[in-house]
């Protein structure tokens, strides 16, 4: 008998549907999981054991009804492990990973459901449907498919080992990653050794010291990518070098922590397991339900991008080796120093100088959200009366122009050791109107939290990040569609990152930085001709931001194509031969991320899909320019923008939505201008 008690098995009656983190105990996930497992198969089975023909209304229904227990519970759960990971979830993720891969391969691979979706596919064009559930079963039958619901039982169960001892592998190495960048954050002795940090800097680093016990010293946590923000200020050189080679050794220096047999692991088995669904490489099976459809189309652009991003690069080192003394050379450590003190004579923009106009309340309130009500209406209401699962996470409700509720928004802005690194977007509930279900969205970010009293200054990369992150937000809030299936920013890989990169042209868009950019203490709005010198400066050091993306992008297509035949026994020379292959094996730009904590591939459902940045990028470049050629920061543009591609949530084709709202495809010109790749 289900425990009428345990809060994830009925939704929730907080607005919102918001989970009621204040009554959830860790006792209530497994039962939970457990519950929502045999309640979605006997969902399903109720389906397949149906002796009526197929129908829209007897198959497509309740399949996308099916499944609400487990959901609840695995929204809640996934964000708790990863803003908020204990012993506990660490523990049970484990468990749960090989579970939940399990049961969802029950479900795909099932023959009479998979034989019922295909009589309906092969019907769809005369069931006399609307387009949505016409591509509910188009979805639902290319994802069967590739998942190999078509295999033989023999296959099938081969599968099915793959699928589950994959989802151990990942979960084990985003869990070594926690565990590492944990153990390698660097302490330092004395505040002479951060020299360059600013009161809040220091304080923060201060803070991080006395949670691990280490009162009177100084803690530098790791970030999720190569390198940290603070190198960009530290002017000890000894103590930029301690920052960068901890954080390149994550995953590499022996223990139970090492990634690097995981990363040897994972990709054999996914390219065995390819093989097995009938493809050579699994970049070829993750490409084919893209919008990129073939590696090869991914390769031709990051080759075409590749060769001038490196030859700027090199450019931009030349400019750097001049501010170093006879007899030394650049290096990794240096290159955020040196390219302040290039980018201050170049152009008089010092990042650093910037952070007291970047009060972390402001850039929220009188920015973020500020644009988005100019744009498309809507507003926000902090609810201190509703809890969130950590007590830094806020939650705000969002209403739209004419005071209809549209969905709550919870931000949970500071790191702490419990949080994964890097910044992100999920969703705890997802909208769709055939349940009836509101949305509830959750950004993550890893600010380093000051002491008490000290007000938390953005440095410019995490005030961007916040504009990018709640552009994902915006995608959850919006999307409104009939099936589940659809909600949200559930569009296809190389799509999702699409819309956040657009909100990030607000960031420095005249009405709102004037807005939100004050001096936190004096109270003066950041000068004009500083934002105009940010403009100037805007394809600055670009030759180095565009070859560390790329080398990463790069480096996650060479794991993914290889084949199942190919031994690779040593990832350290993988890598080298990777990059050297792409002619950007420069040790002064290594890649955002290497192999050992490469999460987004590894871990984070990037796999073979890392390229996914810079080709929704071509998108973004060429929607900043429709915005200035059509008024900028308008409301019928933000209408525009918000139904005809964020309000389709994943109801249609990514491409059809924007040759919609743009009125063609898109064009790779903006972007290379952009980015200082013409010619």
């Amino acid at each position: 008998m289900a425990d009428t008690a345990n809060p994830f098995l009925s939704p929730s009656a907080l607005p919102y549907q918001l989970p009621p983190f204040a009554e959830i105990r860790d006792e209530h996930y497994r039962p939970a999981f457990d519950h929502g497992f045999a309640e979605q198969l006997a969902e399903v089975q109720a389906i397949t054991a149906s002796q009526e023909p197929p129908t829209f209304e007897n198959t497509m229904i309740p399949l996308e009804r099916s499944g609400q227990t487990l959901q609840r519970v695995a929204e809640v759960f996934f964000n708790k492990s990863s803003s908020d990971s204990s012993d506990f979830t660490n523990a049970l993720e484990e468990e749960i990973a090989p579970a939940l891969s399990a049961h969802q391969d029950a479900i795909r691979l099932d023959p009479v459901l998979y034989g019922r979706i295909e009589d309906l596919y092969r019907r769809r064009a005369s069931l006399g449907l609307d387009p949505e559930s016409v591509y509910l079963i188009e979805r639902y039958y290319t994802e069967f498919t590739l998942a190999g619901a078509g295999l033989d039982d023999d296959q099938k169960g081969r599968l099915r080992d793959f699928n589950q001892r994959l989802s151990t592998l990942t979960t084990r190495f985003e869990k070594n990653l926690l565990a590492d960048t944990n153990d390698l954050a660097v302490v330092f002795d004395t505040a002479e050794e951060l020299a360059g940090l600013d009161e809040g800097e220091l304080s923060a680093a201060a803070e991080a010291a006395k949670e691990r016990g280490l009162d009177g010293k100084y803690v530098v946590t790791l970030v999720l990518p190569t390198g940290h923000p603070w190198l960009a200020t530290l002017t000890n050189r000894a103590s930029r070098e301690r920052i960068m080679t901890a954080s390149r050794a994550r995953g590499t220096h022996g223990g139970e922590h090492d990634n690097r047999e995981l990363v040897l692991e994972i990709t054999r088995l996914r390219a065995e397991r390819a093989r097995l669904l009938g493809f050579d490489t699994h970049a070829a099976f993750v490409t084919a339900d893209e919008t990129a459809k073939t590696p090869q189309a991914v390769a031709d652009m990051l080759g075409r991008l590749a060769v001038p991003a490196a030859r700027n690069a090199r450019a931009e080192q030349a400019d750097l080796q001049k501010q170093l003394d006879d007899g030394e050379t650049v290096q990794s450590w240096d290159w955020a120093a040196l390219t302040g003190t290039v980018r201050q004579e170049k152009f008089d923009v010092d990042f650093a100088a910037m952070r007291p106009y970047f009060e972390a309340e402001r850039v929220l309130r009188d920015g973020v959200f500020y644009a988005a009500t100019r744009l498309y209406g809507i507003t926000f209401e902090e609810r201190p009366d509703l809890v969130a699962y950590h007590p830094d996470a806020r939650v705000f409700e969002v209403r739209d122009e004419d005071g209809t509720g549209i969905g709550l928004y919870i931000l949970d802005l500071y790191t702490r050791d419990s949080k994964r690194g890097g910044a992100w977007m999920n969703p705890l509930i997802s909208q769709s109107a055939l349940l009836g279900h509101p949305t509830v969205v959750v950004n993550n970010l890893n600010v380093p939290k000051p002491a008490a009293g000290e007000p938390t200054l953005l440095t410019y990369d995490e005030t961007n990040t916040l504009f990018h992150e709640f552009g994902h937000a915006l995608h959850g809030i919006f999307a409104r569609v009939t099936y589940p299936k659809f909600a949200g920013t559930n569009v296809f890989r190389d799509f999702v990152e699409f819309p956040s990169q657009v909100n990030e042209m607000w960031m420095l868009w005249p009405e709102i930085v004037q807005n939100y950019a004050v001096h936190h203490q004096t109270g003066e709005r950041m000068p004009q001709d500083l934002i105009d010198r940010l403009h100037a400066s805007e394809s600055f050091n670009e030759g180095f931001t565009t070859s560390e993306y790329l080398a990463a992008a790069l480096l996650d297509q060479a794991w993914h194509t290889i084949t199942a035949d190919d031994a690779v026994t040593d990832v350290a020379a993988f890598e080298a031969e990777a990059l050297a292959a792409a002619g950007l094996d420069n040790p002064a730009v290594p890649p955002r991320y290497a192999s050992t904590y490469f999460a987004h591939t590894f871990s984070g459902g990037y796999d073979a899909g890392y390229y996914s940045y810079i080709w929704s990028e071509v998108l973004d470049a060429d929607t900043v320019e429709w915005f200035k050629e059509n008024g900028g920061l308008t409301r019928e543009n933000g209408d525009r923008f918000r139904s005809r591609l964020l309000g389709v949530g994943g109801s249609k084709d990514p491409l059809e939505a924007y040759r919609d709202f743009r009125g063609r495809d898109a064009v790779i010109e903006p972007l290379l201008a952009r980015r200082g790749l013409e010619g």
